[in-house]
């Protein structure tokens, strides 16, 4: 997941090939609570990894359920099994919808005393129908702030008092449907003895994810029967009984950023489709039915079970005037295929948007004029006009901590102005979708010279790969330290019993050319192993210079290099990579610093390690490295012509990196 404070996307030109989509939130919390309030242990399979479920997992362990992570998306619940939760307890939920509601009415009904409390966000989304249905019931819950909002107090300490179940439980059904499936979740826990019944006051949106909690409510034993949507019939006798295992379906909402990027740009020309991996045609999650709306703008889509198949059909897309009530989250991805169309679109039924994350409808519009559109927006319906290929601005798109206005304006990059587009805190993806980024990028394809690169070169001890590698992080880009290529190599040949001389020239260049190499977290590593120490052995560096003086040895190190250009961007360091490897790159920093300077933090880095050295020798050593690099006929050590010199003597490593963000970020259009 990108941890930086934006991400820039480049120019995306088209999609394909496959991607693994995520397990589902809605169903990953719906089953984490179902596998907790059951007897015995529920094996969870393809558990969606996400702040939601985080939140979940850690307030089941608090309330005393027995919770095991084996890692690879499985996880195993032992549940309470009518048994009282840990009590007292405090409960911090985030901003998981899917956690506060259906906990507090499954605490409500299991007796104890608890405080469940979020960011301030989720203490500005409304709970007070859910709140109202329990207390019809009889319990003592209280909103410790504003009435109607978290966070809140169940003060029922000396048990579960006398409930009121004789009449139906109304719930209104027009706010939210989270409050029906809270309900839904936690009134199997009373229906020992009679049935239970709720009603639903109001017309009920989002019935798709009411759906889905009946289905995964049969899975555990509890067999709601319902009427028309508006009478729910909890039978006499419910138990929960654990499936053993449960495998949770990858998260349809998520495909539905894949779908319109296949509707967009998949296919044509002759390339790939776009595959999508984890939900299919048979899926139970209602926002599959977003497939209708994409086929009715234009997207070609097929699929089976657990996947989907989509490329560009109608081109523009087509214009749609829909009612949204059956694809509440999916819908906001509509708001910015609208921008492809051939006329207004115009989504309607969507008040449960201004009572998500955020306001989503007031986000979007605002977010969407930024990049020049035209947008209308009401109090449930949201108006959005396409967007001639002229008209189109570079925008830095605010994401108000809101997953889905993230991932649904990362497809804006796929503008045919061929503009870029900023997201601001890429982080928000973590609730639902944490490697979403990545994801786009291993199948969004655009021409190597839009990919953003940044070189960083410079004299030894310069701090140029200290600096390339902070700069790299901060921006969410990929981070080539061109140093260690040759290093790397040599390490490689000798593991793999090759000479390093000229009648072996050929095998090397081949090792070369496929060389496993990586850089990741400020380490170097070949294949699955961590080399990073390793090739800084005294016979490593002897090598490495041997294997440099190889003409094909060095050609088959360029191609590799060149191959670090990879979305979203690439900071690369070294001592040609403006002049030779990266020619044409938009911003290039040639980094130098006294020989006094850079003798005496060698010096300080060597004593570190507990290796003598003297620091009139160590700048002896730089001086002539220096004036032997700058002199020599292939790729010397010289400033590109349009290089930008940064003296760091007197700067520290925060400075020098805050130099060049200020650099890079002056040539951005935003």
């Amino acid at each position: 997941m990108y941890s930086t404070a934006f991400l820039d996307l480049p120019p995306l030109q088209q999609a394909g090939g496959s991607v693994q989509l995520p397990g589902s939130k809605s169903i990953s919390n719906r089953v984490l609570l179902l596998a907790a309030l059951s007897e015995g242990t529920t094996e969870v399979h393809d558990l969606l990894a996400s702040d939601d479920t985080r939140v979940m997992l850690d307030a089941l362990r608090a309330l005393g359920c027995g919770v095991q992570e084996a890692g690879g998306g499985v996880a195993r619940i032992t549940g309470l099994g009518g048994r009282q939760p840990k009590s007292p307890a405090k409960l911090f939920l985030g901003n998981a919808g899917t956690a506060m509601r259906p906990l507090t009415a499954a605490l409500a009904l299991l007796g104890g005393e608890y405080e469940l409390s979020g960011i301030p966000r989720m203490h500005e989304r409304p709970i007070g129908d859910l709140v109202d249905a329990l207390r019809q019931l009889g319990c003592r819950i209280d909103c410790v702030g504003s009435e109607g909002y978290p966070p809140l107090r169940i003060a029922q300490g000396d048990g579960l008092p006398p409930l009121r179940l004789d009449a139906p439980i109304r719930v209104r059904g027009d706010v939210s449907s989270q409050f029906l499936t809270a309900l839904l979740l936690a009134l199997p826990l009373v229906a020992r003895e009679q049935e239970v019944v709720i009603e639903v006051v109001g017309e009920l949106i989002s019935r798709p994810y009411i759906h889905i909690t009946l289905e995964l409510l049969a899975r555990f034993g509890i067999a709601v029967r319902h009427e028309a949507w508006q009478r729910f019939v909890i039978p006499a006798g419910s138990q929960y009984r654990s499936p053993g295992q449960i495998h949770v379906e990858a998260d349809a909402s998520s495909a539905s950023y894949f779908i319109a990027a296949g509707a967009i740009t998949a296919g044509v020309g002759g390339e790939k489709p776009l595959k999508i991996l984890g939900v299919g045609l048979d899926s139970i999650q209602g926002d599959i039915r977003f497939i209708e709306a994409a086929q009715a703008m234009g997207a070609q889509v097929t699929g089976g079970p657990g996947w989907l198949e989509v490329c560009r059909g109608a081109w523009p897309l087509k214009a749609i005037d829909l009612d949204c009530n059956h694809i509440p989250d999916a819908a906001m991805t509509l708001a910015v295929m609208a921008l492809y169309a051939d006329g207004v679109t115009t989504l309607r039924n969507i008040a449960s948007w201004r009572v998500k994350e955020t306001d989503r409808i007031a986000a979007m519009a605002c977010e969407l004029r930024k990049l020049g559109a035209t947008v209308q927006e009401g109090a449930d319906w949201l108006s959005v006009a396409p967007l001639p290929q002229a008209d189109w601005r570079a925008a830095s798109i605010h994401t108000y901590d809101d997953h889905r206005v993230a991932m649904c304006f990362s497809l804006a990059a796929f503008n045919p102005a061929g503009l870029p587009v900023r997201i601001e805190d890429p982080r928000c993806v973590g609730k639902t979708f944490p490697d979403y980024f990545e994801a786009l990028f291993a199948v969004a394809q655009t021409p190597q010279e839009r990919i953003p690169v940044i070189c960083i070169d410079g004299p030894t001890a310069s701090g140029k790969g200290t600096v390339a590698a902070a700069v790299a992080q901060q921006l969410g880009y990929h981070f080539l330290d061109s140093g260690a290529m040759y290093r790397t190599t040599a390490l490689a040949a000798m593991r793999a019993g090759i000479a390093i001389e000229p009648g072996q020239e050929q095998r090397l260049a081949a090792l070369a050319r496929g060389l496993p190499v990586r850089f990741k977290d400020g380490r170097i590593w070949l294949d699955d192993g961590d080399i990073t120490d390793a090739i800084r052995a005294e016979e490593v560096g002897m090598n490495a210079s041997r294997v440099s003086a190889l003409p094909a040895v060095r050609q088959a190190l360029v191609a590799l290099q060149l191959a670090f250009r990879r979305l979203p961007g690439l900071v690369a360091d070294g001592r040609d990579m403006g002049t030779v490897i990266f020619p044409g790159a938009p911003l290039k920093v040639f980094l130098t610093a006294s020989a006094a300077v850079r003798a005496e933090r060698r010096h300080k880095q060597l004593i570190s390690k507990g290796i003598s050295a003297t620091i009139s020798d160590l700048r002896a050593d730089l001086e002539a490295r220096d004036a032997r690099d700058a002199s020599r006929s292939v790729a010397p050590l010289v400033p590109a012509e349009d290089a930008l010199v940064l003296d760091n003597s007197l700067l520290t490593i925060d400075e020098a990196v805050a130099q060049v963000v200020a650099w890079w970020q002056a040539r951005q259009p935003f």
